[in-house]
């Protein structure tokens, strides 16, 4: 497994840069503008590229061999975070900076989810799958806090000089230890690539298996988002006084990652296979049905605990779609229809934040998430009235095209 050890420690080196990087460029514009306006938006910028661009970015995962995107992703993402070390970069630069350094985001993402089942094989993709979404919530928590600590208490541009040293070590990894595959898409049978990247969508939504996996996943994300995204205006209702507020938010922002991380190990290691693709269904519905309760504006600790339980049954189920979707997936559409699938997330994060955002202004944000969850209830259960059988699933399996096992 000399090959999935090097794809997951570059993995977790860039996920903590990217983190990283993120807190310290809110505090670099902070600082340089005092607007939280702009602040606000050098963070959220670096969604733009998968919700404006995602699908046909990722389309390169599929025309070139997997090694070399991921290598050249994060050798322009390197460079152009060193130009953020120039002192005194005009603020609108330095936003043109990240969003085309993030650019290179969806393709490299792609390529790596792509290769996943050629390294681990058919048996192991589930569990690697899990294990690299736990991690990634981990990263998340860790990148945030050395990059908000080393911007704050030292310089925005040493954090950002951890930034550079990441994706050098990354790359490094990865054109060292991983082994060089022929591209998915060979050049003789390359088209368009804006037709190449409608036949990712193709794939993802003309099939029954798959069109379900991405309806159940952009739904579910649509409503775990919510308390993570509306924790400051919650906590400010809930604790006005400055200390407890601060412990409010935590408690609510923490919940559901923590609550990811321990449903994913419990269900992948502890379930049989089999018993998970039964539970999926249930596991969906539960993820929002187990959050109604906030309508009735519970104690912080209750609140968190029920964002934990929902955040448990989400990190139980997504490791399972995300295999039973590879395993559905021909090999030579494998990076653009998880460009597909990570737009369409970006996307649902996205309209789900923004519509609540604007209900919580003008209602209390207990009654936007527990009604917002009643809806997400509702939704669910339609899409579990038509779940596929086992059968089809199996079906999809044995059109797509198999899938190698590791050679070490």
């Amino acid at each position: 497994m000399r090959e999935y050890r090097a794809i997951y420690s570059s993995m977790v080196i860039s996920w903590v840069g990217d983190y990283l990087s993120r807190a310290a460029v809110t505090v670099l514009v902070y600082q340089q503008t005092r607007s939280v306006l702009l602040s606000a938006i050098s963070f959220a910028i670096g969604y733009l590229p998968w919700i404006l661009l995602g699908p046909v970015l990722s389309a390169l995962g599929d025309r070139y061999p997997h090694r070399r995107v991921m290598v050249v992703c994060d050798v322009f993402r390197m460079s152009l975070t060193a130009v953020l070390l120039i002192p005194g970069l005009p603020t609108p630069l330095v936003l043109l900076v990240i969003l085309v350094a993030s650019l290179a985001t969806p393709p490299a993402q792609a390529a790596r989810s792509a290769v996943m089942p050629l390294v681990v094989g058919r048996e192991r993709l589930t569990l690697a799958i899990a294990t690299n979404t736990t991690t990634g919530q981990a990263a998340q928590v860790v990148g945030y806090l050395i990059g908000a600590t080393v911007a704050v208490g030292l310089d925005p541009r040493a954090a950002l000089a951890l930034d550079v040293c990441s994706f050098a070590l990354s790359a490094l990894l990865i054109a060292l230890r991983v082994q060089a595959r022929p591209a998915a898409v060979a050049p003789s049978q390359r088209r368009h690539l804006l037709r190449e990247t409608a036949e990712g969508f193709q794939v993802v939504f003309g099939n029954e298996v798959l069109r379900s996996i991405a309806i159940v996943v952009f739904t579910v994300i649509a409503f775990v988002v919510v308390p993570e995204s509306l924790a400051a205006s919650w906590a400010a209702e809930a604790a006005p006084d400055g200390t407890s507020q601060g412990l409010a938010q935590g408690l609510i922002m923490a919940a559901g990652p923590l609550g990811y991380v321990v449903g994913g190990l419990i269900f992948t290691r502890l379930v049989p296979a089999e018993r998970r693709w039964r539970l999926l269904p249930m596991l969906a519905v539960a993820t929002p049905l187990v959050l109604i309760p906030t309508l009735l504006n519970p104690p912080t600790v209750v609140a968190a605990a029920l964002i934990l339980v929902s955040g448990m049954t989400q990190g139980a189920q997504m490791p399972a779609l995300n295999g039973s979707f590879v395993l559905a997936l021909p090999a030579s559409h494998r990076a653009r229809a998880f460009g597909v699938m990570n737009s369409g997330i970006q996307t649902s994060q996205f309209l789900a934040v923004g519509i609540t955002g604007l209900l919580a202004d003008h209602v209390k944000v207990p009654t936007v998430v527990g009604g917002w969850s009643v809806a997400g209830t509702i939704a669910l259960l339609v899409v579990a009235a038509s779940w596929p059988s086992r059968d089809k699933f199996l079906a999809a399996e044995r059109t797509a095209a198999p899938v190698a096992e590791p050679t070490g």
